[in-house]
């Protein structure tokens, strides 16, 4: 048991630090889709729009270094998510960390470079096999190169940031410590990479091959697999490699040979010569808008209408901001997570409906990219407005009002016959208030204090940091968690398993964590350590 929760606690902390990298994606794809739309001559043309955006105009040039700008960036993910996974996984001087993952990310191909360019083998690798790194011409390790880097620094880091070295040489002792081992290491591991990868490489073709192969089939079970991962904070480890490296597919676009479903569209978004997105791509992509955009907002007004009438006013608020906020940003957590802990059966159907949007987006070839999550804004922008030549949008729509139905009466069916207490349904009248926020407030103390009490006291909490809706925190103890305490803060929901915790809070996650850090700041040291 405790190895599974240890192994849990690191796939936890995987996830959580591909957050701050992932972060930058919708950015760049609004800088991408926007840029690459509007500087496409068809698309001006088709739209009579020459004299202001057409070739040597102001906003012409501007569209065009927007579009390069969005482009660098997914050009350069695997230095990203080395940088951000380090950042994320370092226990302390998190700044050190950065810099250490940037050097060892160099320093590893270099060393590849080089055994590459003294073996002679640059010339006769096979294609697809090598790719320019900041660069640098090495193995094409694609994102896994920054996993590699990212996961191994923030090791070295956490175990000798406050190392100790002998008066001579004390000065590189401590954090600068830090950027000297990790360059040291990550050159053997640039040698050892140069051996091993092809292998590897060849392992991963083979294994995205089968995924290909195996359909619609295939592509219901990542969609039910996706959700499912979601109460654990795990879907992250499990879609990225699909996302970005040859498990996702591979495609050959303007004579560069591309891999991994993300990085294929927006390859093709950047092209002005790609007339159809790539379906086996966006397999992996396309299928949460129909359920993000229509089915939830269905599922949140079954759990009005099912709510008893002295409480809908109280319940309506919370349950039409989440609908909205699914709606247009995407962001699902708040309406997934109050079924989720009220009532998980319908959380178990809810993953099989993702798993069937996957496989209906797929079957009516509908390819529509996406930066962050599905919501209106990437529907817009990476559908609606690369034409439906390109995406085939316009089928989404009668699906996604089909599933908006199938959720309202589904979920409604089932709240009603098996009673399921849903917000609003409670005979306590204080729960009622627990999922509207009133409260949030008026805690005494405030809510950093109130979160620290819920979690066994500062010095029960070992690790704290947070993902686009929720805390995630690492304790001493698990039995110490108050839940109801916790819920009093305003959470939506807590989930707790041995000693990981999740608290819900939506996207304003970021700004409470910062307020528990500065709380836990002021706490003496003595009174931590007690």
């Amino acid at each position: 048991m405790q190895k599974e929760n240890a192994l849990f606690k690191i796939l936890q902390n995987i996830g959580r630090s591909f957050m701050l990298p992932i972060a930058l994606l919708p950015i760049a794809g609004l800088l991408l889709g926007i840029g690459a739309s509007f500087s496409n001559p068809q698309t001006v043309i088709s739209l009579g729009l020459e004299r202001f955006l057409g070739e040597g105009t102001f906003l012409n040039a501007v569209l065009i270094v927007m579009s390069k700008a969005g482009n660098v960036i997914f050009g350069n993910l695997p230095i990203i998510f080395a940088i951000g996974i380090a950042i994320g996984m370092a226990e302390r001087e998190k700044s050190a960390a950065a810099l250490s993952s940037a050097i060892a990310f160099l320093t590893m191909h270099q060393a590849v470079s080089s055994i590459l360019e003294l073996s002679g083998k640059i010339s006769v690798m096979p294609s697809g096999s090598l790719s320019n790194v900041c660069g640098i011409t090495s193995l094409n390790m694609g994102i896994f190169g920054g996993l590699i880097v990212g996961i191994g620094v923030s090791l070295l880091h956490n175990r000798f940031y406050k190392i100790k070295l002998p008066d001579m040489i004390s000065f590189f002792g401590g954090v600068r410590f830090i950027p000297i081992i990790s360059s040291i290491v990550y050159i053997f591991v640039g040698i050892l990479l140069y051996f091993i990868w092809p292998f590897v490489q060849n392992i991963m073709f083979s294994a995205g091959g089968l995924v290909t192969k195996t359909g619609y089939f295939g592509t219901f079970i990542y969609g039910v697999i996706e959700r499912a991962l979601i109460p654990f904070g795990l879907h992250h480890v499990f879609y990225t490699p699909f996302w970005f490296t040859e498990l996702g597919g591979t495609e050959l676009i303007n004579g560069h040979e591309i891999s991994g479903a993300f990085n294929i569209f927006f390859a093709q978004l950047a092209s002005p010569n790609v007339t159809k997105f790539s379906i086996d791509a966006a397999r992996f992509l396309t299928g949460k808008f129909t359920f993000m955009m229509f089915g939830l907002p269905g599922a949140a007004l079954a759990m009005f209408s099912t709510a008893k009438t002295s409480k809908k006013k109280a319940v309506g608020g919370l349950l039409l901001s989440a609908a909205l906020t699914s709606f247009i940003t995407g962001i699902t957590e708040p309406i997934e997570f109050t079924f989720l802990f009220t009532a998980p059966i319908l959380y178990g159907i809810h993953c099989l409906m993702a798993g069937l949007s996957f496989l209906l987006m797929h079957l009516f070839r509908v390819a529509i990219g996406t930066t962050f999550s599905c919501g209106l804004i990437d529907f817009l922008l990476f559908g609606v407005m690369q034409g439906n030549s390109k995406t085939n949008w316009l089928s989404l729509i009668p699906v996604g009002m089909a599933y908006f139905v199938i959720y309202y009466f589904l979920f409604r069916i089932m709240i009603e016959k098996m009673n399921f207490i849903t917000p609003g349904r409670e005979e306590d009248e204080l729960e009622s208030k627990l999922y509207t926020r009133k409260d949030f407030n008026a805690v005494s103390g405030g809510i950093a204090e109130t979160v620290v009490l819920g979690l066994g006291g500062a010095e029960n909490i070992l690790d704290l940091g947070c993902c686009a809706t929720r805390l995630r925190i690492t304790v001493n103890e698990g039995e110490k968690i108050d839940k109801e305490i916790l819920k009093s803060t305003g959470a939506s929901g807590v989930l707790v398993k041995g000693r990981g915790v999740q608290i819900v809070y939506g996207p304003r996650v970021t700004v409470i964590k910062s307020e528990i850090e500065e709380y836990l700041q002021q706490i003496p040291e003595s009174i931590k350590s007690n």
